[in-house]
């Protein structure tokens, strides 16, 4: 029998192999990916804008949902099932992503905005990352293998590009397909691409939001003599950080739940993104004012409610959270296109805006731990989130970074805006049967576990 035992010399020799491999491979993508992200930005900035100067747009919503759903029933083909499909085919590769997905949901997201939909913008900068890298394995004829790994390294690059985090975006890339499992063999080329990505964004001159906390930490704090940290403040942030898992867990129950109620409203399919668009109307009407229209970023006008302006004291309303959440669930619910990340930093942002109100703690850092604390909740990915907190806001408080995205992680229970997602580590001993499962089985076995238990009772 022959000795399988390799030579320490071979194995360095294959490290750089491996190495030397996927730098070739993530440079291509990631400047291609960070091109195509940079033309987005651009043009969602643009339209957003232009829906500024131009409020009536925001009427003609229900005809741009008519035609998004049109464009998607003669040339989508697979590409309806967006982010999930990619991890569809990571994990268990079919029929590949389809090379139409990227300019397809560019353009209907830019639509989206146009006309006033809640969305936001990591979804497109993701299926961009991953359609890219699919027509790029079939170039260069890669293995089944090699193509999981390069589809992990275009959702890298178009995270990293997008928000301009690309070690966030690495990370998010390893994380995010199953919770409580990370595939650190892929760490090198998701880097790779995510860092290439964001660098390229920076070449064509696209410039990223800043955030800043203005918090400086007090020292003279209860029982400060003996500790390093404020007690009291972190027994605020855990509060915080159990209200920001409730949020997540919110927010993706309810975009699954409209997807469903509309569904089974409207045999006629084309009717969901119509009465969509009618309903984010009526909610503008209700709500008194267009501040949960679109990404949320830019204000449309002097004192409006914004991503930016929740940092500040006075800057949100109490239940500014909860509109976005439920424009932004109607949005996505019916068949717009974008993101969900950008809604869930905005309704973080807001919700510890108002937190830190009702607390008498500092609000532009609970800003900051919400921004992140709801985005890992909705994700299942309170690492990269923790990055991100530390990409964006900087490192000092990096520990209530932490504290704020575990929670809200293990907070928002089995749940997550990607169905494809698995279950890798249960959050519970107790939840062991759910192992492997992806979060949509998770919520199919739910809600079958509650039809049977409320079938015994007659209303």
């Amino acid at each position: 029998m022959k000795n399988q035992q390799q030579s320490p010399l071979s194995e360095k020799f294959q490290i750089v192999k491996y190495v030397l491999k996927w730098l070739l491979l993530s440079f291509p993508l990631g400047l291609a990916v960070g091109s195509m992200v940079a033309l987005f930005l651009w043009l969602l900035t643009s339209s957003i804008f232009f829906r500024f100067s131009h409020p009536y747009l925001l009427y003609f919503l229900p005809l741009a949902g008519l035609a998004i759903h049109f464009m998607y029933k003669l040339w989508g083909k697979t590409s309806e099932k967006g982010n999930n499909l990619i991890m569809d085919e990571i994990h268990k590769p079919g029929g590949g992503v389809p090379p139409q997905m990227g300019p397809l949901v560019l353009f209907t997201t830019v639509v989206t905005h146009l006309f006033g939909g809640s969305a936001g913008r990591e979804g497109t900068a993701v299926q961009i990352g991953g359609s890219l890298a699919q027509l790029l394995a079939k170039i260069f004829k890669l293995s089944q293998a090699d193509v999981k790994t390069l589809l992990m390294a275009g959702v890298a690059a178009g995270f990293g590009a997008v928000f301009g985090t690309p070690l966030t975006g690495a990370v998010f890339a390893i994380e995010v397909l199953a919770l409580g499992k990370m595939k650190y063999d892929a760490i090198i080329p998701c880097l790779f691409a995510s860092i290439v990505g964001d660098f390229t964004v920076s070449a064509w001159g696209l410039n990223h939001t800043h955030y800043r906390i203005d918090f400086v930490e007090n020292t003279n704090f209860f029982l400060s003599n003996y500790l390093h940290w404020d007690i009291l403040l972190i027994g605020k942030i855990l509060i915080a950080s159990i209200a920001f898992g409730l949020a997540s867990y919110l927010f993706a129950v309810l975009v699954h739940r409209i997807k469903n109620l509309f569904g089974s409203v409207f045999k006629t399919l084309w009717l969901i993104p119509f009465f969509g668009g009618v309903a984010i109307i009526l909610l503008t009407f209700l709500a008194g004012k267009p501040d949960y229209l679109s990404l949320g970023v830019n204000p449309e006008y002097d004192g409006a409610v914004t991503l930016v302006s929740a940092f500040k004291e006075g800057g949100a309303d109490a239940f500014s959270w909860l509109w976005k959440t439920f424009f932004t669930a109607v949005t996505l619910g019916t068949g717009f296109k974008g993101g969900e990340v950008t809604p869930l930093f905005y309704i973080g942002a807001t919700l510890g805006n108002s937190l830190a109100t009702l607390m008498d703690a500092p609000v532009a850092l609970f800003a900051a731990l919400g921004f992140i604390g709801v985005f890992a909740g909705a994700t299942n990915t309170p690492l990269a989130c923790t990055f991100m907190g530390v990409e964006l806001f900087g490192g000092h408080y990096v520990l209530f970074f932490a504290i704020a995205c575990f929670v809200a992680y293990f907070c928002s229970g089995h749940s997550g805006i990607y169905s494809s997602q698995r279950v890798g580590v249960p959050k519970l001993a107790q939840s062991a049967h759910l192992q492997n499962r992806t979060l949509k089985e998770v919520d199919e076995a739910k809600q079958g576990y509650l039809k049977k238990k409320l079938g015994k009772y007659k209303f």
